[in-house]
């Protein structure tokens, strides 16, 4: 059985201070929320998403062509990469710090990973990139390099500080990925979808084309539909002052307990404690942190920023000698 390191729930169940994923932790999205919980699972949903679409693409202000919906960014992930891969594609370039799932579908569709973007078929980009929450330093030279580039955005709404790497020219020559369960606080929603470059009509139906019947259930469906709606938007700009202050706290905690805090733009960061944890006994705390070593970075931790009382909870559990090896 493939073991894929993830954060969030495990074998213990959830975390009572689960620092180790990304959702915002104001959430959840309480118009989101009550979408979901009004959905009816009774019938199928549109097999061609007509009204979802039109919807997606008035928010972004593209036309519906372009857009590609998908079970989840790990869905999307699998079957960009096995469209790419079916064209002929052979060669991948990934940012040297990257989320696992860009690696593992390259691996199973046998690509070579390059280190120059001019001989890939393939590359991803991430902004805030994960781990870090930072622009990715190559994101011009990616796009300009002539392959096919997806740029993730799953933690763009999610961003507390700085901007896109890529202006709005560039935005438009690459394909955007885009999973608001993030943002909306309902990780446990999958749903997800993607925006084509702007003459990339043709490989978005291809990529429809490769898709199973109906990837999105009812409740995704009413996600997606209540991730654009003026409500649902005016709770992700409040929530982001509050995440800006937690984060400020957050990082300050880690800092007066010698941790070596990173930088980082959105409502995550990484850090590197004075000495080695012990994941298992911080766990037993009822506190789980995300171990960085499957992005490329190890000997530290990404934390996902979180209210007060968690960030207490942290603290306690630090200072005590036995959550360290």
């Amino acid at each position: 059985m493939t073991t894929t390191t993830h954060g969030g729930p495990d074998a213990l169940g959830v975390p009572r201070w689960d620092f180790s994923t990304n959702a915002n932790a104001s959430g959840p999205c309480p118009s989101a929320l009550a979408a979901v919980q009004r959905a009816d699972a009774r019938p199928y949903p549109d097999p061609s998403y007509t009204a979802l679409r039109e919807s997606l693409a008035a928010f972004h202000a593209v036309d519906a062509a372009r857009i590609v919906l998908a079970g989840s960014a790990s869905e999307f992930i699998g079957r960009f990469t096995a469209w790419v891969a079916r064209n002929g594609g052979k060669q991948v370039w990934l940012p040297v710090l990257a989320y696992g799932d860009y690696a593992q579908a390259a691996q199973a569709w046998q690509f070579e990973r390059v280190r120059d973007p001019a001989r890939a078929h393939l590359a991803w980009l991430c902004e805030p990139s994960s781990p870090l929450g930072e622009v990715e330093p190559f994101a011009r030279s990616v796009v300009a390099s002539g392959a096919q580039v997806v740029l993730d955005r799953a933690y763009e709404p999610l961003r507390l500080s700085g901007r896109c790497g890529l202006e709005a020219a560039a935005l438009r020559q690459v394909w955007q990925l885009w999973t608001p369960n993030k943002a909306m606080g309902l990780t446990g929603v999958r749903g997800a979808y993607a925006i084509a470059p702007e003459r990339a009509v043709a490989q978005a139906r291809a990529l429809d084309q490769l898709a199973p019947s109906w990837p999105l259930g009812a409740h995704a469906v009413a996600l997606l539909d209540a991730w654009v709606s003026p409500t649902a938007q005016d709770w992700l700009a409040q929530s982001l002052e509050r995440l800006r202050e937690w984060r400020a706290s957050q990082r300050q905690l880690l800092t007066e307990l010698d941790w070596t805090v990173l930088p980082g733009d959105a409502n995550y960061f990484c850090a590197a404690p004075p000495r080695p944890l012990d994941a298992p006994a911080l766990r037993a705390a009822g506190i789980k942190l995300r171990d960085t070593t499957s992005f490329g970075l190890p000997g530290h931790w990404r934390l996902g920023v979180l209210p007060p009382e968690a960030q207490a909870a942290l603290g306690t559990a630090l200072r005590r000698a036995e959550v360290f090896e």
